[in-house]
């Protein structure tokens, strides 16, 4: 079993998925939550922009809403970009940084994410800081050299409240997943990681899995070591494979 220290963070990131629709899957999500409080797992979903506001007025008082990237400023000439306040104004508790779509998609450097991550913190919001290395990355023997560079450079100093996700590129979509092994050494590096240059604060910070989570291996996963819950993709667009993982967290008690 895992050596927690804290609840796990369930994340659903619906990326540029839902209409208004939608929000009846954060109704259905947000009342079994209420009805069945979870004791072992926070839940956070984090639909797309145009959501966020309806989502936070249905979700009720369990489910939390998030977003899924902000900008560095706070208010500007930045036509088409949120920002961080903006999040938070429409109901946002947290925000997602330095997904690997956003570094490889926009060009986000992780100097632009800790950038990020920093103007989520001083909005009152908790920043998933994501990282992974490419499948070319893994098989080039790089996998820890890249996470901890993407460590080094996308966190924040020492103080905010901030959340990790491991995301391998190669796994995010494509029903690919890491072996419990491989997963356990990188989380394992992370937190090492951690504790070199965040000292006490270091065991508080969770550490998500993301990559293919779903169902039918949330539970193995979830059971890793430094394992804190899960950033998930696809498996949290529909409420009962969601709550399927929700459950799965739970029984990890």
């Amino acid at each position: 079993m895992s050596q927690h220290r804290h609840r796990f963070l369930i994340a659903g990131n619906w990326k540029m998925n839902g209409l208004e629709s939608a929000l009846d899957t954060i109704v259905i999500v947000g009342d079994r939550l209420a009805a069945t409080p979870p004791g072992n797992a926070s839940v956070l979903i984090c639909p797309p922009a145009t959501l966020i506001a309806g989502a936070a007025r249905r979700a009720g008082d369990v489910l939390m809403i998030g977003g899924q990237d902000c900008h560095a400023e706070a208010e500007g000439a930045h036509t088409g970009d949120v920002s961080a306040r903006m999040l938070a104004d429409a109901g946002a508790r947290y925000v997602i940084v330095g997904h690997s779509e956003r570094r490889a998609d926009h060009g986000e450097s992780s100097q632009m994410v800790r950038a990020k991550a920093d103007a989520a913190n001083a909005a009152g919001l908790i920043p998933i800081i994501c990282i992974g290395e490419t499948l070319a990355e893994r098989e080039a023997n790089r996998t820890l050299d890249i996470v901890g560079a993407q460590i080094e450079h996308s966190l924040p100093h020492p103080g905010p409240e901030i959340v990790i996700a491991y995301e391998p590129v190669w796994a995010i979509g494509t029903g690919l997943t890491p072996t419990s092994a491989q997963i356990a050494e990188v989380h394992g590096f992370i937190r090492d990681t951690l504790t070199d240059s965040w000292g006490a604060e270091a065991p508080s910070i969770k550490i998500l899995y993301g990559g293919s989570m779903k169902p039918g291996n949330a539970g193995e996963i979830l059971a890793v070591a430094n394992v804190d819950g899960g950033l998930i993709g696809g498996a949290s667009l529909e409420a009962e494979s969601f709550l399927s993982i929700v459950s799965a967290a739970e029984s990890q008690a």
